[in-house]
């Protein structure tokens, strides 16, 4: 069981929060717990949320930080001055080896303790300006739900620290224990972090402009070629359109989008089946074992046989 330290920076919003516990407090690995998540402060009691939120009790101390796996930095209202106390226990924390994340303006507490000079880093992309501003030594970007570089990952806005929850999951136990928790939350299974923070169509679009269809068939049929013009076909639209709707809905070209759908349904099967590499690559539709390996080093950064190595439940 790994333990997860929550640092509640005031003044707290409770949603994001709350984020933790109610992704990962909930995943069952082999029927026992998978984690352990703790709320703490630099000064344990009631901490204020933000403006027209209630009040926060916090029971313990930073003490926690040492025996963490991971240490989540969710939103606060505040953008300077975090306690130096904190300050030092998230750097001494990245000393010791253990994972530092942000949800949203957590990147500024991140920030101030120093933990981002020379990486990139993302948080909401009304923030950017402000955090880019404040910390010159940051690349900002707002092209990403979230960014992995080194020991820190930063997050973007509060549906983002959803994914992020959801990516630290599968990074743990795999994607089939990552959809099961997304499944418990009734959230969207883990979407890449690279996607764009926000898409051009703010409310979903009419039902007779929508590609979801299209994308329902296409998850049908991962296994097999799929063009654009075999996408447009069944959208009844042109390639153009297609290409230009799929983006304003996915933030996604048609052609990513598929890649990270078959990279994931490949990362499925390779924990949940005895399947043969090669095997695993054609019902995903990767092809052969070589593009997999391919593709899974350079997305997750090891080949097929490690990464089942590591996340196999079939035996």
């Amino acid at each position: 069981m790994k333990t997860i330290a929550v640092v509640a920076v005031a003044p707290v919003k409770a949603f994001d929060l709350s984020m933790p516990e109610t992704l990962m407090g909930s995943v069952l690995v082999g029927g026992a717990p998978g984690y352990r998540v703790v709320v703490c402060t630099a000064e344990p009691g009631v901490l204020p949320s933000t403006p027209g939120g209630f009040d926060v009790v916090v029971r313990h101390g930073l003490e926690v930080l040492d025996e963490a796996d991971t240490v989540i930095v969710p939103s606060t209202g505040s953008r300077t001055g975090a306690d130096p106390v904190t300050l030092a226990a998230l750097r001494a924390a990245v000393a010791r080896g253990v994972h530092v994340t942000s949800i949203c303006s957590g990147a500024f507490v991140l920030a101030q303790a120093g933990l981002l000079d020379g990486r990139t880093a993302t948080t909401h992309w009304g923030l950017a300006d402000e955090l880019a501003t404040a910390h010159p030594l940051v690349t900002v970007r707002t092209d990403a739900l979230f960014i992995e570089d080194g020991p820190v990952t930063t997050a973007a806005g509060a549906a983002a620290g959803i994914d992020l929850c959801l990516h630290l999951i599968r990074t743990d136990y795999g994607a089939t224990v990552a959809n099961a928790a997304a499944r418990a939350a009734v959230v969207t299974p883990v979407r890449p972090g690279g996607q764009a923070q926000f898409v051009d169509t703010a409310l979903p679009p009419d039902e007779d402009l929508s590609l979801s269809a299209t994308r329902a068939w296409a998850m049908q049929r991962l296994d097999t070629p799929l063009s654009l013009r075999d996408l447009a076909a069944h959208a009844r639209t042109s390639v153009r359109t297609l290409t230009r709707r799929f983006h304003e809905e996915t933030g996604l070209s048609p052609q990513k989008w598929l890649l990270h759908q078959r990279i994931h349904r490949a990362r499925e099967l390779l924990e949940s089946t005895t399947l043969s590499v090669e095997s695993v690559a054609r019902h995903s539709g990767m092809g052969t074992a070589e593009s997999l390996r391919q593709h899974m080093i350079r997305q997750l950064g090891v080949p097929p046989s490690t990464y089942r190595a590591n996340f196999a439940t079939a035996r």
